[in-house]
């Protein structure tokens, strides 16, 4: 498995030879597994373990275990402690959404803050085979049968082309250390249920069910690239970008006999979930609408027009003088510097010495301008977003920081000249977006 690994990485991730990794590991046989293969291989890397205080006594010696795993390794280890049954019962979510936000939220800090460049999580083809069962059980779109991606940005699942099997027989066979999560005995949860009853019936009927499962998926991944490919040529076709709205022409749309399936494509990212009350639109008189938390969809004569909801005035957010951290409505940091590093989309500096707090984090709004960095003269945010081909979801989900109503950064995109450095500055700011 060690060479099998070593040429998989070879082949599909060479990039991460050179990268600093975090790890994530809780103590089972699947992150131990991964722990060591990176071990022998020599990764730089760095352990990620949460105690989500769920199973008492049993959280805390998972804690241990894995720390005095990493100190005789001698390979750093971050630990976090969550309160999760009580931020489950006050946002009123499962402890599995819940467990799954606080981690992956804090994952993405210790990477931001330690300069770490990908996570690596011990996910395996089982795995996958779960996660489509589940999703075929629930109901879902392509989307959802295509399996657990070996990347997803800056996660990544090393361990996806192995089978429980081949993990079970490696920890075996190297006689590697792991904690059993009592949890996992449980048929509390639908996975657990798929794992123990439906999964073993498979492989009964078909002894080569997880050779035939990676075929599948790669069919099925083939169709989705296809899909994509399909829904831009047509998105062409039948749809106008303005300003502030598409207007998709349904006399187009409907030459097309598959258009309830570019429609899905199209509005699903926006946020709609009444797809039967959406095709009816097609058909419906002018006036009528849907709307999802952030979207309209208006028929005009012989349009849809999907736009953004009016944003209310309260939507305003506000940054104090010496405040280093903000959470809501984006991730920022304010931290004052001696000297620049590069400038990035994410990361800009500014003379702190200008800027009148308390600063603003606000939606863009029609006739708002600004000074864009480097350039002469100010512009209308509307005409930036156009020369950039930001579309309506880019435009939609993008907020201002402000002084005193003038724009300090376009956040994510494009800084303010006003608020430059130059020789005279004396007070650096650096400000962060921390995706």
């Amino acid at each position: 498995m060690l060479q099998k690994f070593r040429s998989h990485l070879h082949t599909k991730l060479p990039f991460l030879q050179e990268k600093r990794l975090l790890l994530a590991v809780s103590g089972g046989i699947d992150s131990m597994v991964l722990l060591y293969l990176c071990h022998q291989l020599d990764l730089s890397f760095a352990v990620v373990h949460c105690n989500f205080q769920l199973r008492g006594d049993e959280s805390d010696a998972d804690e241990l275990f894995v720390k005095d795993i990493c100190d005789a390794l001698h390979r750093p280890i971050f630990i976090e402690k969550f309160v999760t049954a009580a931020f489950a019962q006050e946002h009123k979510l499962s402890i599995q959404v819940v467990a799954r936000k606080l981690r992956y939220d804090w994952f993405e800090t210790i990477m931001q803050n330690h300069d770490y460049d990908y996570l690596l999580t011990a996910h395996h083809l089982d795995d996958s085979l779960e996660t489509f069962l589940i999703n075929i059980t629930r109901g879902t779109g392509l989307d959802g049968i295509t399996g657990i991606p070996e990347q997803n940005d800056k996660i990544i699942r090393p361990l996806l082309v192995f089978s429980r099997n081949e993990i079970e027989a490696f920890a075996q066979s190297h006689k590697l250390p792991w904690r059993e999560d009592s949890s996992n005995a449980s048929d509390k949860y639908l996975r657990n249920k798929l794992r123990h009853h439906v999964v073993p019936v498979l492989k009964e009927l078909n002894p080569s069910l997880l050779t035939s499962f990676e075929a599948t998926l790669d069919h099925l991944q083939q169709a989705q690239s296809m899909v994509a490919d399909a829904s831009r040529f047509v998105y062409k076709k039948v749809v106008e970008e303005q300003e502030d709205q598409l207007k998709i022409d349904v006399t187009v749309l409907q030459t097309y006999s598959n258009y309830k399936a570019y429609l899905y494509h199209w509005l699903r990212p926006l946020g709609f979930t009444d797809w039967e009350v959406i095709y009816e639109l097609i058909v419906a008189q002018s006036g009528k609408q849907v709307l999802s938390e952030t979207h309209v969809i208006l028929k005009d004569r012989g349009y849809l027009i999907v736009y953004a909801q009016q944003q209310e005035p309260k939507e305003v957010y506000w940054v104090q003088a010496q405040e280093r951290d903000v959470k809501i409505p984006l991730k920022l940091s304010f931290c004052p510097v001696d000297d620049l590093t590069d400038p990035s989309t994410n990361t800009i500096f500014v003379d702190e010495s200008l800027l009148q707090y308390p600063l603003q984090i606000r939606r863009w709004q029609k006739g708002d301008v600004f000074f864009p960095l480097g350039m002469l003269g100010k512009k209308k945010l509307s005409k930036y977003f156009k020369d950039e081909k930001m579309s309506l979801l880019d435009k939609s989900n993008t907020w201002l920081l402000c002084s005193d109503n003038q724009i300090v950064w376009v956040i994510g995109k494009r800084a303010d000249d006003r608020f430059k450095i130059i020789k005279q500055t004396t007070k650096i700011l650096k400000i962060q977006l921390q995706e």
